[in-house]
């Protein structure tokens, strides 16, 4: 294991698998991601909006990228997106292996 210095963990929600699929897609063939894995079971996500509390069933994608393309990334998302705010957290990664880290850099160049 080594530092994933410059490596990030983004999660984006869909509200279909459909729509799950196409944006993963997308941002892997732009290489903005070096994989989106997509979680075919929904899950329900409780949230405030226009205040109200609503709930929904979403399908979350986990993007693996680096720190370089998060802007590009979350500009993509947003293009490809159905929803006027969509979900674009980035989560640092403290270390992983140095190969999968690697392939990671290597894929989004």
């Amino acid at each position: 294991m080594v530092g994933g210095k410059g490596k990030r963990v983004v999660l984006v929600t869909c509200a279909s698998i459909n729509e799950a699929r196409k944006i993963a897609r997308g941002v892997v063939s732009v290489r903005l991601a070096a994989c989106v894995n997509i979680g075919t079971a929904p899950v329900e996500s409780v949230y405030r909006w226009q205040g109200k509390v609503e709930t929904a069933r979403e399908f979350l994608l986990v993007m693996k990228t680096t720190a370089s393309k998060l802007v590009a990334l979350e500009k993509e998302v947003k293009k490809l997106h159905s929803y006027d705010v969509p979900e674009f957290v980035a989560l640092e990664v403290a270390s992983g292996s140095k190969e999968y880290l690697r392939w990671i850099e290597e894929s989004v160049r």
